[in-house]
């Protein structure tokens, strides 16, 4: 008959193995992004459109700041889950002046907008980023201190308006979109409400859901969203997000327009 000390030695091996192996599991191995040569001889033609036109022209277009197309585009990665191009996009956001909060906030603000696995892939790879750099957001409240003040009268129109419409569908998405959303999430300083409104309208147009677009699109002119900034949010999210979800967009951006009294 085997010792006890025999039969404990296998249970030791095996338990670290075990833990070798959970270790492993922690850790992600994102596919990189391919390199000019690799894009080179895959597709030439997508290396010129990439070089040439992406990073050539759009991105030195005058109608938003580097820091803009930052976020739009960081936005659109996240919503699609696209997480091949996050660290360089991430990495470039950080070098156009959008600070390591603002990023925390962004994947904060987004899991609502896109569902929480969404952000918390894109929390992952922002880890790396911020290890990289020497960055560390731990430090930062969850919940501030002096958040931003509430539209009253705003908020209770919209407050009765999804009541009225959903109280009776769904109780608990009303409670949490009155409590959680818009007098929480929406007032959190972290992120200037013209820029949170930036973001939620980039992800709306990214994940096709046009429909939701026009409140959001008037909360961000509202806040300071320009009519010609809005046209050009289009044009960056036509290559990011794809073709057909910003012609899907088109005719309800046309519309906020000319509520406003612009010309579109």
């Amino acid at each position: 008959m085997p010792s006890k000390g025999l039969l404990i030695l296998p249970l030791v091996s095996l338990l670290s193995a075990c833990s070798s192996l959970q270790e492993s599991e922690k850790k992600v191995d994102y596919a990189q992004a391919p390199s000019a040569a690799e894009m080179q001889r895959v597709s030439p033609a997508f290396a010129h459109y990439t070089n040439d036109v992406v990073i050539g022209d759009l991105w030195q277009r005058p109608g938003l700041t580097p820091r803009d197309r930052s976020l739009i585009t960081i936005t659109t990665l996240i919503t699609q889950q696209q997480a091949v191009e996050l660290p360089y996009h991430f990495g470039r956001a950080l070098d156009n002046g959008v600070t390591p909060e603002e990023l925390s906030e962004i994947i904060t603000h987004l899991a609502f907008y896109t569902g929480w696995g969404h952000s918390t892939a894109a929390a992952a790879i922002l880890s790396d980023v911020f290890k990289e750099r020497g960055i560390d957001n731990s430090d930062l409240p969850a919940v501030p201190a002096n958040p931003l003040p509430i539209d009253r009268e705003s908020e209770r129109n919209r407050e009765r308006l999804v009541e009225d419409n959903f109280g009776v569908v769904s109780p608990g998405v009303v409670d949490y979109t009155t409590n959680v959303l818009f007098r929480d999430l929406w007032i959190r300083p972290g992120l200037a409400p013209r820029d949170r409104s930036l973001v939620t309208v980039s992800a709306l147009v990214a994940a096709g859901q046009a429909e939701q677009v026009t409140f959001h699109l008037n909360r961000a002119m509202d806040s300071g969203l320009t009519q010609a900034e809005a046209q050009e949010t289009l044009t960056q999210l036509a290559f990011y997000a794809g073709w057909p979800r910003v012609f899907s967009a088109m005719p309800v951006f046309k519309s906020v327009f000319e509520s406003r009294g612009l010309e579109s």
